[in-house]
């Protein structure tokens, strides 16, 4: 499968932004998805993940009430909806595919879009 991120921005902190990643191929059901990010100078960390049915989400505490995310089987698509944003989300964004269970490690997940950039000023 193929992964295109896109949604990322610069915005105020306290402000908003919805990511999407839109995934290529028939078999996006099949995929447990995942955002991570990465800041500068930072190694990449886990922000949330949502199961193949998208019945179960997780999320780091760091985004935990602040962000959300969700999928649309029907447009192959993953979205992360970030709310009340703060200076230290500023990362690049990336998804993922994982063909097994969700997981917050990105070891597991085989397939990444190309990251987008979230840029929150103070």
């Amino acid at each position: 499968v193929q992964l295109q991120a896109s949604g990322g921005g610069l915005v105020q902190a306290g402000g908003s932004l919805r990511l999407s990643c839109a995934a290529s191929g028939r078999t996006f059901s099949t995929y447990s998805m995942g955002w991570f990010r990465q800041a500068p100078g930072k190694e990449r960390e886990f922000v949330a993940a949502i199961t193949r049915s998208g019945g179960a989400q997780y999320y780091a505490d760091s985004v935990k009430g602040r962000f959300t995310i969700s999928r649309d089987d029907a447009r192959n698509t993953v979205y992360l909806q970030m709310n009340s944003l703060k200076p230290n989300d500023t990362a690049v964004y990336y998804c993922a595919a994982s063909e097994g269970v969700v997981r917050r490690t990105d070891s597991f997940y085989r397939f990444w879009g190309q990251g987008t950039q979230v840029t929150v000023s103070s």
